[in-house]
């Protein structure tokens, strides 16, 4: 299958990581509509599809009008993942589309808009004390891919102090009991991943024409709990 690439591209975004279904559609870097609802008894196979078809609506634009389907590859929610591969698939195999993945935990921080330097810690929670977390500098480079951590007072201690460290995510709910010191900062209103800020990722990748291949594609997931740390993917 090739793709060509298009000047003005039209990209669907679905982010279904965590317990916020969202979902949004963009042109060329610029979002037109955004759904998204986050609940606690985990919305998606309900509102997915509803979300695609209100944004597409919003945005006056037909399916036939996309160039590509963003998608989150994890980690997070088994359930959530799945749900967003699916329909995530389903709208690239019946259109011929090219798939694009994002990192869940990328997307967390593109929530953070603070030039000033600093290491970023989006987490998601993995159960009991352990997390999945990657971390970034402030200009959203990758300082260590995402991988799993069982917390504990020794967790981190690689990573220089002399700048600010931001927890984000929910998470780092669980780091407020280890670590308390002038150079961490908890960001309680950066939680979860937004199909919002997919987009400039998700359009980055496709001007680099990264795009997943559609009949392999698998997310990864929050496993069953480890008693080491363990790394999962970029």
């Amino acid at each position: 299958m090739i793709f060509y690439f298009c000047v003005v591209s039209v990209i669907l975004h679905i982010e279904t990581a965590t317990k916020n279904c969202s979902v949004a559609i963009s042109r060329s870097g610029t979002i037109l509509a955004l759904k998204e609802l986050h609940s606690e008894q985990f919305s998606h196979s309900e509102k997915l599809h509803v979300f695609i078809q209100e944004v597409l609506k919003e945005a006056q634009l037909e399916m036939s009008a996309l160039d590509a389907v963003a998608v989150s590859k994890g980690p997070g929610s088994y359930t959530g993942l799945r749900i967003g591969e699916a329909a995530a698939e389903g709208i690239c195999f019946a259109l011929d589309l090219p798939l694009i993945a994002v990192n869940s935990l990328q997307i967390l921080s593109e929530k953070y808009q603070d030039n000033n330097q600093a290491l970023l810690f989006p987490m998601f929670d993995a159960r009991r004390m352990e997390v999945y977390v990657m971390i970034l500098n402030e200009m959203k480079e990758v300082v260590k891919p995402t991988f799993a951590e069982v917390l504990t007072a020794e967790s981190f201690k690689e990573f220089p102090t002399d700048v600010q460290w931001v927890f984000m995510g929910e998470g780092a709910q669980k780091c407020k009991e280890l670590f308390e010191a002038n150079h961490i900062v908890y960001r309680s209103d950066i939680q979860h991943p937004s199909a919002a800020e997919m987009v400039p990722l998700a359009w980055k990748a496709f001007q680099a024409q990264k795009f997943e291949d559609v009949a392999y594609f698998e997310p990864f997931y929050l496993k069953d709990f480890y008693t080491t740390a363990k790394k999962i993917g970029g």
